[in-house]
């Protein structure tokens, strides 16, 4: 993958970290897989190669349909704020993904901006996680690390396995239905996706 998209591919994450809407976050991840996707059609070699980017496109267009109806079935009644401002979110994320880059070594991808790129999607997954209250945030900070192990998976030399990288990105798949479960549940509980709601329980 050329070096521009990769970068491309970060910036979006920055806004699934930063955003407010539910919708826009939901849509910038689709772009995300769908510009995945076009970088695996264009660099497809066999048909395996080709059987893999229809499956990343399967995967891509069924979390966004699954992710665009919670959306649309828990509605909330108002914004679900995240207790962090925006602008701290984007500098915690950042500073992760600097972080992870200094730690971490050559991973054996194309190139080291590649590299860079998949520490980063996953750096501001982690942060989207750990500081949006908003559970259906917290769930597209998932997909957000899925998008940066399909983007590893594709900057893999080519005597590399691609059906496993993508394997273990399905497997992160199943990890946001489970999510999603969770998330549906606790609006029917509590009326909100909101994670704070979960202190008020006791034993």
């Amino acid at each position: 993958m050329s070096g521009m998209l990769a970068w491309v591919l970060v910036a979006l994450g920055l806004l699934v970290v930063t955003g407010r809407r539910r919708s826009v976050a939901v849509g910038v991840v689709t772009v995300q897989a769908l510009i995945l996707v076009g970088a695996a059609l264009n660099s497809a070699a066999t048909e395996a190669d080709v059987v893999a980017a229809v499956a990343l496109a399967v995967r891509g267009v069924g979390l966004a349909a699954v992710v665009l109806w919670l959306v649309a079935r828990t509605r909330e009644n108002r914004l679900v704020r995240a207790g962090i401002a925006p602008l701290v979110r984007a500098g915690l994320a950042v500073g992760l993904a600097l972080l992870l880059t200094w730690l971490v070594p050559h991973i054996g991808l194309d190139s080291r901006t590649d590299e860079r790129a998949v520490l980063a999607l996953v750096a501001f997954g982690l942060v989207a996680v750990a500081t949006r209250r908003a559970t259906l945030f917290q769930i597209l900070g998932i997909v957000l690390v899925e998008n940066g192990l399909a983007l590893a998976a594709l900057s893999l030399p080519r005597a590399s396995s691609l059906a496993i990288e993508l394997g273990v990105a399905f497997d992160l798949a199943l990890v946001v239905l489970v999510a999603a479960v969770f998330h549906d549940r606790i609006f029917a509980e509590f009326g909100s996706g909101d994670s704070a709601s979960l202190r008020s329980l006791r034993d």
